[in-house]
């Protein structure tokens, strides 16, 4: 997206921005020894633990030789590799006082990184298979409260520990529970590490990332994923569902699904929904950043092709969850 940098009248000393929250996944974080490089610059490993139960002691035999201890390095490749580059005119800059430059690289990661980052890392949380998912609409704080209490019990149930749960939510979901003002709306949110509030804008299933490349996506950034369409699955008609048919590029509603004819039928799939909330428990998740350059300032002097100021950034990593810890991811969505 080309420069748009309106020149001051005068002096103005307090900069117009838009208000942005930091990013709200760091809590998340994998420490590094949990990944290691592998030879390909792609690709992680993390080691996936397995131990034997216990078997009968024979006083003549001794002990039971199990399957002992099973030791296995999964392999992963890094799913997120993002950056930009900035470059504002040096007398541009002069112009606006140092503001066209000055705040380039605090707004960069003010409203586009962290926004992103969170965003990114709750799809890939949603997206994994096997973890435990409630669809509801919650109108208020006693509905959120039954969801929670809920989810908590399935994961107690599920011997997931109690210690670096965390609550992922709204604000207004967080405020519709504790307006309740109750023993039980108090002891509900106290099961946790921490609570997150996330802004509503970064908490959907699913999302786009834009290439910043092309005409159509030449702001770069994010959006809510629109979905797209495959061949249904289905061998039966489902209540309420709709369903399409294709002819070319183009796919149409059909107005009465046909049982006789499903098998011509396409669905959409990976649209984005709203999340109403989201536990994780920290050792589930494997959230790392391989390699951060930035941001980087080259001053108009080291510019070989012009005479401006450059801010550029890149990070470029991996959002996953172990296998056999799903049960330590619980999302709610509408």
């Amino acid at each position: 997206m080309p420069n748009q940098i309106t020149l001051p009248q005068g002096i103005q000393t307090i900069l117009d921005e838009a208000y942005r929250q930091a990013s709200v996944t760091s809590v998340l974080t994998s420490e590094p020894s949990q990944l290691r490089p592998s030879n390909n610059v792609h690709e992680f490993c993390y080691p996936q633990l397995e131990v034997g139960g216990l078997g009968d002691y024979d006083r003549n035999g001794g002990y039971a030789k199990n399957s002992g201890v099973s030791l296995e390095w999964k392999t992963v490749e890094a799913d997120y590799d993002r950056g930009t580059k900035i470059m504002v005119d040096e007398m541009d800059n002069q112009e606006s006082f140092d503001l066209a430059f000055g705040q380039a690289a605090n707004t960069l990661l003010r409203d586009h990184v962290a926004p992103e980052g969170d965003a990114f890392t709750f799809a890939k949380i949603a997206a994994l298979s096997g973890i435990s998912t409630d669809t509801a609409t919650i109108a208020n704080g006693s509905q959120f409260l039954d969801a929670i209490l809920t989810a908590s019990t399935a994961m107690d149930e599920d011997e997931v520990p109690e210690e670096n749960r965390f609550l992922f939510t709204t604000p207004t979901l967080i405020k519709s529970v504790k307006a309740l003002d109750t023993t039980k709306s108090r002891e509900a949110l106290d099961g946790f590490a921490g609570i997150v509030k996330v802004p509503r804008g970064r908490f959907y299933t699913a999302i786009d990332l834009l290439s910043g490349r092309t005409d159509d996506e030449i702001s770069g950034g994010w959006k809510p994923s629109e979905g797209g369409y495959a061949k249904t699955t289905d061998t039966d008609i489902a209540s309420g569902k709709d369903y399409y048919t294709k002819s070319g590029e183009t796919y149409t509603k059909v107005t009465s699904p046909a049982k006789a004819d499903i098998a011509n039928y396409y669905e959409k799939v990976g649209v984005a929904k709203p999340i109403n909330f989201l536990i994780v428990h920290k050792p589930a998740i494997i959230k790392f950043d391989r390699h951060v350059a930035g941001p980087t300032v080259i001053s108009p002097d080291m510019n070989p092709d012009a005479d401006a100021s450059i801010v550029k950034y890149r990070k470029y990593g991996i959002v996953d969850g172990y296998e056999n810890k799903r049960a330590g991811i619980y999302l709610s969505h509408q």
